[in-house]
């Protein structure tokens, strides 16, 4: 008989020298299938071998027959960026291996692979490699990977949601049985209850107890030894050496018949630190929610009309093949595929996962309509204008898988100060025992354990993560989404606050302030004819009077004979008179007269004539952004001084600059000149955010030390920012500033939170640790303060996604 061994790649049976093997270490090796002999000689020819001795256990079982349905994810629109899902990860030999794996690859620029998320970040040069290579590669090596899936990593959360609910369901009943058997012991201090039945009741304890280690704790013992495996001790160290320590020494005495026994303080602070920890995932689930409704929201598929503008029947397809020209039939109720602009039909649409606008708005023919937006009442047909890889939704999806990767500096601050808090505290806990020992023996033990117990490192570890999620769901709420992991912190500390004008502190297109009329007509019938010249000009100048003209009751009129004179202005007849609309000089020639009245500083200025007349004056300014003023008062009300730079003439800036009250305002900047401004601030110990359109200021908004960009629908492409303002855009209802203003307060409030929880922190170790130390808490107690501690800063956190 062929004897059997284990599998060297995954521990399963494998026939000793049989067909499968694989040479690994200069050794013929056996496996059990052709996948995990593939898995690993891929391992070794690409000289990473040494997985095998740093592993602590064997990797997922390989399947090679797949390998073919792999292209399809080439077809994804996976360009150069992208995250990964990867499962089957084990311990820090995993991270190890994976990471070295696909950075192997050709074409790949860099892999960081997050263990306590198992996503996997990866960028590279598309025209070497692809996702299929990539995916292909971690199979390789024995671990399930495919692009970051919503509904597959919602399932995952959702699993381990359920696995800790019955930890603690079980924690909890086992407190309660064996707080049954506590309690009479603790009441029968006067001698009413025998030695048998005292170590009756602990023996029931003991065994009680026992679920409530090995089962309910294990998420605890298995966090240590992994910390302690990496040299890196958190906060699950001291948590594990008190139960152990706890529940050792109990049984010890339980055995010996003497000592003091804690099974109930075990069980106890099992329970109330899985219940601090439920607290945790549910904040850390709801965070997360905003943003898989963003991923979840992305149509897989739309209905083309291929025939359009003839009657024809609506192919399905999949989004991912939509390119440019393509026209679409959007139904009621379903997610418009990529951006485009609405040919025919009128409706209403949501625009709330890329806005946080609650309200629908009104869309019609002609207008455009971003990628993502929900349409709520009748169908439409709609003229793609990008592909459904660089829709709005999809952009908005791709930055919120950049969002997170990395810890902002305080969390990464907090995890330092945190494990050289637990260090410290094993230190503590030694000289403790240890005087004791010397002291009054009977006490060391306890004593030991009570510190180990009661210390809180909880605030550093968990609920400054915590604040931080909470404060970047609310964002996305009110239409901010953060890219970068500092954004609230950088805001919250900086001194100055740079703003573009153009698209920024103005809504980016011209407007009409006032119409003068000259002669015989009034201001509606001037701005009539004017429009019936314009009808059908796309001039941003002429779509401004038509806009002025909409909210009138007026009848429009129809203008024959029009000629357009490029960079002069529009002629053409109405009601059989001949008119001409545009500069002076082109009015001038038709009216034979200068005109009767200078322009308006800082305004565009259109003139309207006819044969001998001037008939009125339009000027169109960049108006303002309504809400503008109101945040420019609230920065100067933080302290924050505030700058204008702009490319436009100082005499426009000007004027903008002393309506919005801004004392240092710049004209006549070229994106270089900004840059130079931002940093010259730097060099003086300024921090500086900046708030740009994201399309000619790519240079500023990177140089800041936090940027805010206006979001453009397609141009989100050239961001270069670290948070993304929602809503900021013709095709996005715009909302302008008001998001800004939102994470402002935001940024106050979550740094006030987490300086509330660290505050907390300090006093209650400072008072607890001393306390446990001396011997005035026992291990039950201090069980209770430490859970505590943690259940109260986890909900200070949580108060952050109910304020505003």
């Amino acid at each position: 008989m062929t004897e059997l061994v284990a599998c060297y790649h995954c521990g399963q049976a494998a026939a000793e020298g049989g067909r499968w093997q694989a040479q690994v270490k200069g050794e013929m090796r056996s496996m059990c299938c052709p996948g995990c002999a593939a898995a690993a000689q891929a391992i070794a020819d690409a000289g990473l071998d040494d997985y095998y001795d740093s592993r602590s256990g064997y990797a997922a079982p390989a399947d090679a027959a797949d390998a073919p349905a792999l292209q399809m994810y080439d077809e994804l629109g996976l360009d150069g960026d992208a995250v990964f899902t990867v499962e089957g990860l084990r311990c820090a030999a995993c991270v190890w291996l994976i990471e070295r794996r696909v950075a192997a690859l050709p074409g790949v620029a860099s892999a960081v692979l997050n263990v306590a998320t198992e996503r996997l970040h990866v960028r590279w040069d598309s025209a070497v490699c692809r996702p299929s290579r990539i995916i292909a590669a971690l199979r390789g090596i024995g671990y399930t990977a495919y692009p970051y899936d919503a509904t597959r990593h919602g399932a995952q959360l959702e699993r381990a949601r359920k696995a800790l609910m019955r930890r603690l369901f079980v924690a909890g009943l086992s407190m309660m049985q064996v707080m049954m058997y506590a309690v009479p012991v603790y009441l029968a201090n006067d001698g009413t209850m025998d030695a048998d039945m005292t170590a009756l009741m602990g023996w029931a304890s003991f065994l009680l107890t026992l679920p409530a280690v090995s089962y309910c704790a294990w998420p605890f013992l298995r966090g240590a030894w992994m910390d302690l495996r990496r040299g890196l001790p958190g906060m699950d160290v001291p948590v594990a050496l008190g139960i152990l320590a706890a529940f050792i020494g109990s049984a010890v005495s339980l055995v010996r018949g003497e000592g003091e026994v804690w099974f109930d303080s075990i069980t106890m602070f099992v329970f109330l630190l899985l219940g601090s920890r439920w607290l945790e995932l549910d904040a850390r689930r709801k965070a997360a929610r905003a943003l898989e409704g963003l991923q979840h929201a992305v149509p897989a598929t739309a209905q083309r009309l291929s025939g359009w503008p003839a009657p024809c029947e609506p192919e399905t397809i999949a989004a991912a093949r939509l390119q440019p020209g393509d026209v679409i039939l959007v139904a009621p109720g379903q997610t418009v595929a990529a951006d485009g602009v609405i040919l025919a039909g009128q409706t209403e649409v949501d625009l709330a996962l890329l806005t946080g606008e609650s309200r629908t708005r009104a869309v019609g023919p002609g207008e455009q309509l971003p990628g993502g937006a929900v349409n709520v009442a009748q169908a439409v047909t709609v003229r793609v204008e990008s592909c459904a890889a660089d829709s709005t939704l999809a952009m908005l999806v791709r930055l919120s898988e950049r969002a997170g990767q990395d810890k902002p500096r305080l969390a990464q601050w907090a995890d330092r100060v945190g494990a050289w808090f637990v260090v410290v505290l094993l230190v503590l806990t030694g000289a403790v025992f240890a005087f004791w020992h010397a002291v009054y023996p009977a006490r060391a033990w306890p004593a030991a354990i009570a510190v180990l117990v009661v210390s809180c490192p909880c605030a550093l570890s968990l609920a400054t993560p915590t604040a931080l999620a909470a404060a970047l769901e609310r964002l996305l709420r009110h239409g901010v989404l953060a890219v970068k992991p500092h954004v609230l912190e950088t805001l919250e500390r900086s001194t100055h606050v740079v703003f573009d004008k153009t698209g920024t502190l103005t809504r980016g297109r011209p407007a009409l302030q006032d119409t003068v009329a000259l002669e015989l007509l009034d201001d509606v019938a001037c701005l009539r004819i004017a429009v019936a010249l314009e009808a059908g000009n796309a001039h941003p100048l002429a779509q401004a009077l038509r806009e002025a003209l909409d909210g009138s009751a007026a009848a429009p009129l129809a203008a024959q004979e029009v000629e357009n004179v490029v960079g002069q202005g529009i002629a053409g007849e109405v009601a059989g008179l001949r008119y001409r609309l545009g500069s002076a000089a082109f009015v001038a020639a038709l009216a034979g007269s200068p005109p009767p009245l200078g322009s308006v500083p800082g305004a565009t200025t259109i003139w309207l004539g006819s044969a001998g007349r001037w008939l009125a004056r339009f000027d169109l300014v960049d108006a303002l952004r309504p809400e503008a003023a109101d945040l420019v008062r609230e920065l100067q009300a933080r302290g924050k001084t505030v700058l204008l730079l702009s490319g436009d003439d100082e005499e426009a800036v000007r004027a903008v600059a002393d309506e919005l009250g801004i004392r240092d305002a710049r004209g006549r900047q070229l994106p270089q000149d900004k840059l130079d401004a931002v940093r010259t601030l730097q060099a003086q110990g300024a921090v500086v955010a900046m708030v740009g359109d994201g399309i000619n200021d790519a240079a500023v908004l990177s140089g800041a030390d936090v940027s805010f960009a206006m979001g453009q629908g397609a141009q989100l492409a050239q961001l270069h920012a670290d948070c993304v303002l929602l809503g900021a855009g013709a095709a996005l209802g715009d909302r302008g500033l008001a998001p800004l203003a939102e994470a402002l307060r935001t940024a106050g409030a979550c740094v006030r939170v987490i300086r509330q929880n660290l505050g907390w922190a300090m006093l209650y170790n400072l008072v607890a640790i001393p306390a446990a130390a001396s011997g005035l808490l026992n291990p039950w107690l201090s069980g209770l303060g430490m859970a505590g501690s943690s259940a109260l800063v986890v909900l200070n956190a949580l108060r952050l996604r109910r304020e505003g």
